[in-house]
Protein backbone atom coordinates (compact mmCIF):
# COMPACT_ATOMS: atom_id res chain seq x y z
CA UNK A 1 0.00 0.00 0.00
CA UNK A 2 1.16 3.80 -0.91
CA UNK A 3 2.59 5.54 1.21
CA UNK A 4 0.85 8.79 -0.52
CA UNK A 5 -2.08 10.45 0.82
CA UNK A 6 -5.98 9.42 -1.04
CA UNK A 7 -7.18 11.69 -3.52
CA UNK A 8 -10.77 12.29 -4.48
CA UNK A 9 -13.39 14.48 -5.18
CA UNK A 10 -15.34 16.70 -2.66
CA UNK A 11 -18.20 18.98 -1.83
CA UNK A 12 -17.82 22.13 0.50
CA UNK A 13 -20.42 22.93 2.77
CA UNK A 14 -23.36 24.39 1.46
CA UNK A 15 -23.65 27.27 3.96
CA UNK A 16 -20.15 28.49 2.23
CA UNK A 17 -18.95 28.18 6.24
CA UNK A 18 -15.85 26.10 7.45
CA UNK A 19 -17.06 22.95 7.45
CA UNK A 20 -18.47 21.46 11.09
CA UNK A 21 -18.51 18.00 10.31
CA UNK A 22 -16.80 15.64 7.67
CA UNK A 23 -19.02 12.58 5.67
CA UNK A 24 -16.75 10.36 4.15
CA UNK A 25 -17.78 8.54 1.50
CA UNK A 26 -15.81 4.84 0.49
CA UNK A 27 -16.73 3.66 -2.57
CA UNK A 28 -17.18 0.08 -4.21
CA UNK A 29 -15.13 -2.14 -6.25
CA UNK A 30 -14.76 -1.42 -9.76
CA UNK A 31 -15.85 2.58 -9.04
CA UNK A 32 -14.23 5.36 -7.64
CA UNK A 33 -14.39 8.41 -5.83
CA UNK A 34 -17.19 10.02 -8.58
CA UNK A 35 -19.58 7.36 -7.87
CA UNK A 36 -20.77 8.28 -4.47
CA UNK A 37 -19.84 12.06 -4.40
CA UNK A 38 -22.78 12.99 -6.46
CA UNK A 39 -25.02 12.15 -3.27
CA UNK A 40 -23.22 15.11 -1.57
CA UNK A 41 -25.33 18.00 -2.80
CA UNK A 42 -28.73 15.65 -1.98
CA UNK A 43 -27.04 15.38 2.12
CA UNK A 44 -25.78 18.85 1.92
CA UNK A 45 -29.72 20.02 2.11
CA UNK A 46 -30.02 18.46 5.18
CA UNK A 47 -26.14 19.21 6.44
CA UNK A 48 -25.50 22.80 5.27
CA UNK A 49 -22.10 22.60 7.87
CA UNK A 50 -20.65 19.58 6.55
CA UNK A 51 -18.06 18.72 4.18
CA UNK A 52 -17.93 15.59 1.85
CA UNK A 53 -15.05 13.38 0.62
CA UNK A 54 -14.98 11.35 -1.76
CA UNK A 55 -11.40 9.43 -1.76
CA UNK A 56 -10.44 6.98 -4.67
CA UNK A 57 -9.40 3.93 -4.04
CA UNK A 58 -5.51 3.50 -4.53
CA UNK A 59 -5.60 0.16 -6.65
CA UNK A 60 -6.88 -0.54 -10.12
CA UNK A 61 -8.93 -3.40 -11.08
CA UNK A 62 -7.78 -6.00 -13.23
CA UNK A 63 -9.08 -6.05 -16.39
CA UNK A 64 -10.78 -2.81 -16.41
CA UNK A 65 -8.30 -0.18 -16.02
CA UNK A 66 -10.85 2.90 -15.06
CA UNK A 67 -12.30 0.83 -11.77
CA UNK A 68 -10.44 1.09 -8.89
CA UNK A 69 -10.46 -1.25 -5.63
CA UNK A 70 -9.69 -0.95 -1.84
CA UNK A 71 -8.48 -4.68 -2.11
CA UNK A 72 -8.55 -7.45 -4.21
CA UNK A 73 -11.44 -9.43 -4.19
CA UNK A 74 -11.08 -11.53 -6.99
CA UNK A 75 -9.85 -14.16 -5.12
CA UNK A 76 -13.14 -14.48 -2.88
CA UNK A 77 -11.19 -16.95 0.37
CA UNK A 78 -11.94 -15.32 3.53
CA UNK A 79 -8.61 -15.24 4.90
CA UNK A 80 -7.32 -13.56 1.56
CA UNK A 81 -10.27 -10.61 1.59
CA UNK A 82 -9.46 -10.15 5.06
CA UNK A 83 -5.70 -10.08 4.73
CA UNK A 84 -7.38 -7.39 2.38
CA UNK A 85 -8.77 -5.10 4.14
CA UNK A 86 -6.36 -5.29 7.16
CA UNK A 87 -3.61 -3.76 4.64
CA UNK A 88 -6.32 -1.23 3.31
CA UNK A 89 -6.85 0.30 6.17
CA UNK A 90 -3.65 2.06 7.38
CA UNK A 91 -4.41 4.67 3.81
CA UNK A 92 -8.07 5.43 4.70
CA UNK A 93 -6.82 6.28 8.38
CA UNK A 94 -4.49 8.36 7.33
CA UNK A 95 -7.05 10.24 5.12
CA UNK A 96 -9.37 10.57 8.14
CA UNK A 97 -6.70 11.82 10.15
CA UNK A 98 -5.35 14.45 7.96
CA UNK A 99 -8.35 16.47 6.72
CA UNK A 100 -9.70 16.31 10.41
CA UNK A 101 -6.78 17.99 11.29
CA UNK A 102 -7.28 20.16 8.33
CA UNK A 103 -10.15 21.33 9.42
CA UNK A 104 -10.03 21.11 12.90
CA UNK A 105 -12.38 18.80 13.84
CA UNK A 106 -12.27 15.79 15.42
CA UNK A 107 -14.13 11.91 15.22
CA UNK A 108 -16.73 13.20 17.01
CA UNK A 109 -17.45 15.13 14.08
CA UNK A 110 -17.17 12.48 11.30
CA UNK A 111 -19.61 10.41 9.64
CA UNK A 112 -18.09 7.25 7.14
CA UNK A 113 -20.57 6.31 5.01
CA UNK A 114 -19.49 2.96 3.30
CA UNK A 115 -20.89 1.00 0.13
CA UNK A 116 -19.79 -2.76 -0.79
CA UNK A 117 -16.40 -3.08 -0.66
CA UNK A 118 -16.19 0.55 0.68
CA UNK A 119 -19.17 -0.50 3.44
CA UNK A 120 -16.06 -3.55 4.36
CA UNK A 121 -13.78 -0.90 5.13
CA UNK A 122 -16.12 1.48 6.84
CA UNK A 123 -17.05 -1.18 9.37
CA UNK A 124 -12.96 -2.54 9.60
CA UNK A 125 -12.00 1.32 9.87
CA UNK A 126 -14.74 3.28 11.84
CA UNK A 127 -14.48 0.37 14.79
CA UNK A 128 -10.63 0.46 15.09
CA UNK A 129 -10.14 4.20 15.31
CA UNK A 130 -8.30 5.74 18.41
CA UNK A 131 -11.45 8.30 18.87
CA UNK A 132 -15.26 7.23 17.90
CA UNK A 133 -16.81 8.43 14.80
CA UNK A 134 -20.42 9.81 14.90
CA UNK A 135 -22.16 7.54 12.84
CA UNK A 136 -21.23 4.21 10.75
CA UNK A 137 -23.12 3.85 7.63
CA UNK A 138 -23.27 0.96 5.60
CA UNK A 139 -24.63 -0.41 2.09
CA UNK A 140 -24.93 -3.53 0.73
CA UNK A 141 -21.87 -4.72 2.34
CA UNK A 142 -20.51 -7.31 4.77
CA UNK A 143 -18.29 -7.67 7.75
CA UNK A 144 -14.62 -8.73 7.66
CA UNK A 145 -13.52 -11.76 10.22
CA UNK A 146 -16.65 -10.70 12.44
CA UNK A 147 -14.45 -13.67 14.66
CA UNK A 148 -11.98 -10.97 15.42
CA UNK A 149 -14.03 -7.85 15.97
CA UNK A 150 -14.50 -8.86 19.93
CA UNK A 151 -10.21 -8.58 20.38
CA UNK A 152 -9.48 -5.73 18.09
CA UNK A 153 -12.98 -3.09 18.55
CA UNK A 154 -11.75 0.07 19.68
CA UNK A 155 -14.53 2.46 19.39
CA UNK A 156 -18.37 1.60 19.01
CA UNK A 157 -20.18 4.48 17.38
CA UNK A 158 -23.26 4.02 16.26
CA UNK A 159 -24.09 1.69 12.91
CA UNK A 160 -26.52 1.88 10.15
CA UNK A 161 -26.01 -1.23 7.40
CA UNK A 162 -28.36 -1.42 4.81
CA UNK A 163 -28.51 -4.46 2.43
CA UNK A 164 -31.20 -5.16 -0.45
CA UNK A 165 -32.41 -8.96 -0.18
CA UNK A 166 -32.42 -9.31 -4.10
CA UNK A 167 -28.14 -8.32 -4.07
CA UNK A 168 -26.35 -10.58 -6.26
CA UNK A 169 -23.05 -9.74 -5.08
CA UNK A 170 -22.97 -9.69 -1.73
CA UNK A 171 -25.31 -12.21 -0.29
CA UNK A 172 -28.01 -10.91 1.75
CA UNK A 173 -27.15 -12.83 4.20
CA UNK A 174 -24.41 -10.87 5.35
CA UNK A 175 -26.88 -8.46 6.96
CA UNK A 176 -27.80 -10.59 9.64
CA UNK A 177 -24.12 -11.66 9.94
CA UNK A 178 -23.11 -8.10 11.06
CA UNK A 179 -25.80 -7.27 12.47
CA UNK A 180 -25.25 -9.96 15.05
CA UNK A 181 -21.20 -9.67 15.27
CA UNK A 182 -21.65 -6.05 15.95
CA UNK A 183 -24.65 -6.46 18.78
CA UNK A 184 -22.42 -9.23 20.23
CA UNK A 185 -19.55 -6.50 21.18
CA UNK A 186 -22.20 -3.42 22.38
CA UNK A 187 -22.53 -1.87 19.13
CA UNK A 188 -26.07 0.01 18.65
CA UNK A 189 -27.06 -1.30 14.96
CA UNK A 190 -29.93 -0.30 12.79
CA UNK A 191 -30.61 -3.14 10.37
CA UNK A 192 -32.58 -2.37 7.27
CA UNK A 193 -33.74 -4.71 4.69
CA UNK A 194 -34.45 -3.27 1.38
CA UNK A 195 -37.29 -5.62 -0.27
CA UNK A 196 -36.60 -6.40 -4.18
CA UNK A 197 -33.26 -4.03 -3.96
CA UNK A 198 -30.30 -5.49 -5.59
CA UNK A 199 -26.55 -4.23 -5.39
CA UNK A 200 -26.86 -0.59 -4.55
CA UNK A 201 -28.53 2.51 -2.52
CA UNK A 202 -32.05 3.34 -3.10
CA UNK A 203 -33.91 6.41 -2.14
CA UNK A 204 -35.63 4.78 1.07
CA UNK A 205 -32.26 3.50 2.42
CA UNK A 206 -30.63 6.57 1.69
CA UNK A 207 -33.07 8.54 3.64
CA UNK A 208 -32.48 6.25 6.56
CA UNK A 209 -28.39 7.63 5.84
CA UNK A 210 -29.57 11.03 5.79
CA UNK A 211 -31.68 10.80 9.07
CA UNK A 212 -28.96 8.61 10.71
CA UNK A 213 -25.85 11.13 10.56
CA UNK A 214 -28.26 14.29 10.96
CA UNK A 215 -29.08 13.02 14.45
CA UNK A 216 -25.68 11.67 14.84
CA UNK A 217 -24.01 15.26 14.47
CA UNK A 218 -27.13 17.07 16.87
CA UNK A 219 -28.67 18.57 13.47
CA UNK A 220 -32.56 18.76 14.15
CA UNK A 221 -34.73 17.78 11.02
CA UNK A 222 -36.52 20.32 8.95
Amino acid sequence: MTDTLLTGPSHAPASGGAPKQLVVFLHGRGANGDDLIGLAPVMAQHLPDAMFLSPDAPLSVDGFPPGLQWFDSGNRDPEHMTAGVRAAAPAIDAYLDHHLAENGLTDANLAIFGFSQGCRMTLHVGLRRQNCPAVLLGFSGSLAAPESLAAEITVRPPVLLVHGDADDIVPYSSLAIAETALKDVGVVVEAVSRPGLGHGIDNEGFGFAVAHTMQAFGVEMG
